[in-house]
């Protein structure tokens, strides 16, 4: 599960019960289970996220802040800014150079988005829409990755409508709920339940060469 950033609202969240389980057909609330396994993940540090229990059918989840995605070694806005500089007109190359990672992994961030543009375009455009706020779609001609920065852009511009205050763009993507990942004057995520259309899943590595980076 996608969380926001705060630690301390998190667990907040979690002890009074109000974090419920995503499994389908049971959102029962979920209560602390331990820990993670820590990792360090480029662009936000060292990442040793909580781990939780349902209560009712007993499924445990990895509560992930809004900075990373589910096994990627970078944090989102890293990624984010490396699809910004494709949508630009650079190359993967370039890419890799000005967000200062290995060229492999920018590839394998590009192959990845390509191949659930789709599903990812459907979930930030219903999550901007029920923010009631009307946005242009990308142009056909963006292709598939400028498609993604556009709605990513559109997605925040619409939280900032709605809420007032900011958000950065690539973290409320990962996040992805409806109205309630940011507040106004809260400029952060704060603790809350991911839709059923998170984009971090879809956003995930996949089975391909170069897919964690």
């Amino acid at each position: 599960m996608t969380v926001g950033l705060d630690g301390a609202a998190v667990e907040d969240v979690l002890g009074s019960g109000l974090l419920r389980c995503p499994v389908l057909d049971c959102g029962e609330p979920l209560a602390r289970w331990g820990w993670a396994r820590g990792r360090v993940v480029r662009g936000a540090g060292r990442l040793r996220p909580r781990r939780a229990r349902c209560r009712g059918c007993r499924r445990t989840q990895v509560l992930l802040p809004a900075s990373v995605l589910l096994r990627r070694a970078d944090a989102v806005t890293v990624i984010g800014a490396a699809l910004l500089a494709k949508a630009g007109g650079a190359g993967h190359r370039r890419a890799a150079v000005l967000v200062g990672v290995p060229v492999s992994t920018v590839r394998g961030w590009l192959r990845r988005i390509t191949a659930v543009a789709d599903r990812v375009l459907a979930v930030l455009a219903a999550s901007a829409a029920e923010f009631g706020v009307d946005f242009l779609p990308p142009a056909a001609a963006a292709g598939p990755v400028g498609a993604v920065v556009e709605l990513v852009g559109a997605l925040a511009r619409a939280a900032a409508l709605r809420l007032g205050g900011s958000c950065v763009p690539w973290r409320l993507a990962a996040y992805s709920p409806a109205a309630g990942c940011c507040v106004p004057h809260v400029p952060e995520l704060v603790a809350g339940q991911v839709m059923s259309g998170n984009t971090s899943s879809l956003w995930a590595a996949g089975p391909s060469p170069g897919g964690v980076g």
